[in-house]
């Protein structure tokens, strides 16, 4: 629902692919056909894009990009040839609701990795370490996320839940979902 709700609260239109499965090159004409400025992919079409399509995505102002690692290369291409778009990763797992943090990249961050950011709005993340405690910036440790968006476990499956969705040690009455994600938290809180 993220695509629907947040271009019709924020006055935009949607437009729709022409095609149920498009291909690359129809992804760029529908870009030009509708006119779009800001666009959804997952990680895979993103890195696909830039890789066959790059020229593509020059209408475009803003493009968010997740659901899984970007590589940083992919990122660092797509900047320096779009100077103009604002590339936004947007991090979280499903259990979060859609996402959980969100980074506008830019070509001086992205060395080794491509930073997911801070949490937005209604949500929290905490690094851990394995003992549950936080880490100190700099530090690796788990990401955890808790906040309005977060999940009340699985389906049927109580064993998965209990093993995932824990207490938080910080906020009592609270939980968190253990992402299994490694992360580091900078001192000025970016992730």
């Amino acid at each position: 629902t993220f695509e629907v709700w947040d271009a019709l609260l924020n006055g935009g239109r949607l437009a729709f692919p022409r095609s149920a499965r498009p291909r690359l090159d129809e992804i760029g004409a529908d870009i030009r056909a509708y006119g779009v400025t800001t666009l959804w992919l997952t990680a895979g079409l993103f890195h696909l894009m830039v890789d066959e399509r790059l020229e593509d995505l020059r209408p475009l102002r803003q493009l968010l990009a997740g659901g899984d690692v970007l590589s940083p290369d992919h990122v660092r291409r797509c900047l320096r040839a779009l100077p103009h778009l604002r590339l936004v990763n947007g991090y979280g797992p499903t259990e979060n609701t859609t996402f959980t943090c969100c980074h506008t990249l830019t070509l001086e961050e992205v060395v080794e990795t491509a930073p997911i950011g801070r949490p937005i709005e209604g949500t929290y993340v905490r690094v851990l370490d394995t003992d549950g405690h936080a880490v100190e910036p700099g530090q690796l440790g788990e990401l955890h996320a808790g906040g309005d968006g977060l999940a009340l476990g699985y389906l049927n499956r109580p064993d998965l839940t209990a093993e995932r969705f824990i207490p938080d040690p910080y906020l009592p009455d609270a939980r968190l979902y253990r992402t299994g994600d490694r992360v580091r938290a900078h001192a000025n809180g970016v992730i």
